[in-house]
């Protein structure tokens, strides 16, 4: 037997099951003993190897199962392989920054509508912290808060043409 410390023995006898012969209902196992008023052996549990080597020596069915663990999933620790990958990848970048030259349009854009940062920041439903990260190029790009701040100073953000005014809608003809 292993000494794994995980390791389960299950040592039990197997129920005897009476042999029929074919093409006869008749039970061959006439010497079977049927003893009215004991209970069945149940399977015992051991860890230790001298108690299974003396069940081995009887007869008995000795069975070998590892302990499964249950966990709680909330509770999990950290997967150590991803962050053992993570460690050995060269190629791990930071999050993109929003560019300066956003940044500086927005500023120039705020200052021609003469409006402060908490007043653009109240108009997007943004903190002004969130708007000053924006300017100072600081922040992480979300294309969300990108959109709002382009409609509220009417200027483009993205793409081609920062700083470029925005036209009105697309007139359908």
């Amino acid at each position: 037997m292993s000494d794994d410390w995980d390791a389960q023995v299950v040592i039990g006898n197997k129920a005897k099951v009476p042999k029929v012969a074919k093409g006869n209902s008749e039970v061959n196992d006439w010497d079977t003993k049927v003893v009215i008023g004991n209970k069945a052996k149940t399977a015992k549990v051991t860890k230790g190897n001298s108690e299974v080597n003396a069940a081995r020596r009887a007869g008995a069915v000795v069975s070998t199962d590892k302990k499964t663990t249950v966990t709680n999933k909330g509770h999990v620790g950290p997967d150590h392989q991803k962050i053992a990958k993570l460690d050995r990848d060269n190629d791990v970048a930071p999050p993109p920054k929003i560019n300066a030259s956003v940044g500086k349009a927005m500023q120039t854009a705020r200052m021609e509508l003469k409006l402060s940062q908490k007043d653009v920041a109240a108009k997007i439903n943004e903190k002004q912290s969130v708007l000053q990260d924006y300017e100072s190029g600081k922040a992480i790009p979300n294309p969300q808060i990108l959109g709002k701040l382009e409609r509220a100073l009417g200027v483009k953000l993205r793409g081609n043409d920062i700083g470029k005014k925005l036209e009105g809608p697309k007139k359908s003809t």
